[in-house]
């Protein structure tokens, strides 16, 4: 990265937590500002203020370990990962009832970012692959996750950017676009068919953590010509799993 955007301080602090985590309960202020050549003045201000945020604590001995709001972060990183074991557990059993895929993704900017996939037997594979982005308005992963934002909220976050189309059936208008996140807030569940590529529709529906906020959505994909005929018994099935990944989020929060 380049240096005109490095932090200082930032470095340092990372250089703290760093001795602090290799060695917990070894190092007094006078030890650290030794070790990474910082002086006393600097050090001080930057452990006072680490102990404040609660990144760590002094022991009766004026040591330091890791405090409580870093064992809350390492916590909701590791998370994830449980979350995406138990996304490929139940979605597998969902995959055998419509025989269809289904993506987990999440939000970021206006874009969904796709986390995982469970594919069925097809030979059909999907262009959307974990690690991908594609525009939040033209998937159903990303209008479904859209539901969290109030209108005001919507606008912001729009504002002076214009609607990418990804096929002729994207949708162009923001107003329009509002419409679809309004049904899916009554509906609990939103469709697109072919908005984000053309021969494929999609119903998604959103996964909620312990304190009720949307964090993820989860959709079937399927190709047009398999729509007309799985679509009621897809929505049903992808508001289910959602229900049952919901209920396991809040356990593993």
């Amino acid at each position: 990265m380049s240096e005109k955007y490095w932090v200082p301080a930032i470095e340092r602090t990372n250089l703290v937590i760093g001795l602090i985590a290799k060695e917990p309960g070894k190092y007094r202020l006078i030890d650290l500002s030794k070790a990474l050549n910082i002086n006393k003045s600097t050090m001080f201000s930057l452990l006072n203020t680490l102990e404040t945020l609660g990144w760590i604590i002094k022991d009766h001995g004026d040591t330091y370990t890791l405090g409580p709001t870093l064992g809350g972060y390492s916590a909701a990183y590791f998370r994830k990962f449980n979350l995406l074991e138990l996304f490929h557990k139940e979605a597998a059993k969902s995959v055998k009832v419509i025989d269809e895929t289904i993506q987990m993704g999440t939000f970021h900017g206006t874009n969904i970012v796709y986390l995982a996939k469970q594919e069925n037997d097809s030979r059909v594979r999907l262009m959307s692959d974990p690690g991908m982005q594609l525009p939040a308005h033209a998937t159903a992963i990303g209008k479904i996750q859209l539901t969290q934002y109030s209108y005001d909220e919507f606008q912001k976050l729009y504002a002076n950017k214009d609607l990418e189309q990804c096929t002729p059936y994207t949708v162009k208008d923001k107003e329009v676009l509002w419409q679809h996140i309004e049904a899916a807030k009554v509906a609990g569940y939103t469709c697109e068919e072919q908005e984000a590529a053309l021969g494929f529709n999609c119903v998604a529906a959103p996964i909620y953590n312990h304190e009720n906020k949307l964090i993820y959505g989860i959709s079937f994909t399927m190709m047009e010509n398999n729509w007309e005929t799985k679509k009621q018994k897809a929505i049903e099935e992808i508001i289910d799993l959602a229900a049952r990944l919901s209920t396991l989020a809040g356990h593993v929060s």
